[in-house]
């Protein structure tokens, strides 16, 4: 999920209207009232016409004034609240489809400065088996979401497909989809329920992909954390490039509100819900 810097363009937009409304509120407003106090002094009969263009705001003094209410809730929810992002890829399915448009609750991990991400409070940490977004280290500007598979401190183990986490390996049991379902990817995908931590979600398999490549033993250095896939041969995750250190993260996957694949298709609600 690439941001193009959304952010830094909407704190520019909020501080340069901004910087317009107290300069109108404070100068501006004021020079235009004596100006029509003084012209009204002059004549003995004032012509509104007149009066109404002293005192008239110019256009790009109003229109910074009525957006800029607007834009700075905005820039208040989006960077402290809550943010919308859409799904661009199948790494993440079964649990997220591409398409499908998600809320990130952005506190969940501390509250953060737009655009330098600097935390200014506390309010809690990734879990394992959270579905976190976090800017992929090494790109900023680009945000990916994946599963919390490991915290500072564990030793993570992925061989054959199959994943351990301190030795110990990770419950997932075979499981069917709903009648009428079909899972994406030929007979050679399987489709598996998962439990790490206090989540149990789906994971999918391709059994005719070895993908050695993605077999390992990482352990979790302090403050960084190990995220996964749920489809686990189809992800680009911390297997390939590392983890991912808290300064990153941005927020908490929390639900599905809507899905909308591609333009020429109309948008729909199928896969509304918490994401688990």
């Amino acid at each position: 999920m690439t941001d193009l810097n959304f952010p830094l363009i909407l704190v520019s937009v909020v501080c340069v209207t901004g910087m317009l409304t107290l300069l109108d509120t404070f100068v501006l407003a004021g020079r235009r009232k004596r100006a029509v106090e003084r012209y009204q002094a002059l004549v003995g009969a004032p012509d509104s016409a007149v009066v109404d263009r002293l005192g008239r705001q110019p256009a790009f003094i109003e229109s910074a004034r009525s957006v800029f209410p607007v834009l700075l809730l905005v820039l208040v929810l989006r960077s402290f609240l809550y943010e919308p992002f859409q799904i661009p890829s199948g790494s993440m399915e079964p649990t997220l489809d591409i398409g499908d448009f998600i809320l990130v609750d952005k506190h969940a991990y501390g509250l953060r400065l737009p655009v330098t991400g600097t935390k200014v409070l506390d309010t809690g940490k990734p879990e394992r088996g959270d579905v976190m977004v976090f800017r992929q280290p090494g790109h900023p500007q680009t945000n990916f979401i994946k599963r919390v598979v490991g915290l500072p401190g564990d030793r993570i183990t992925y061989r054959q497909k199959t994943l351990y986490i301190n030795g110990e390996r990770v419950v997932a049991e075979p499981t069917e989809l709903p009648p009428g379902e079909h899972l994406a990817g030929g007979e050679d995908m399987r489709l598996l329920s998962e439990k790490l931590g206090k989540a149990t979600h789906l994971v999918k398999n391709d059994m005719g992909l070895p993908n050695h490549q993605a077999e390992g033993r990482w352990q979790v250095p302090p403050g960084h954390y190990f995220v996964m896939g749920d489809n686990r041969d189809r992800s680009n995750d911390s297997r390939f490039w590392g983890f991912v250190p808290e300064a990153n993260l941005v927020g908490k996957a929390i639900y599905i509100w809507m899905h909308w694949p591609c333009w020429g298709q109309l948008p729909d609600l199928r896969n509304n819900g918490s994401i688990q």
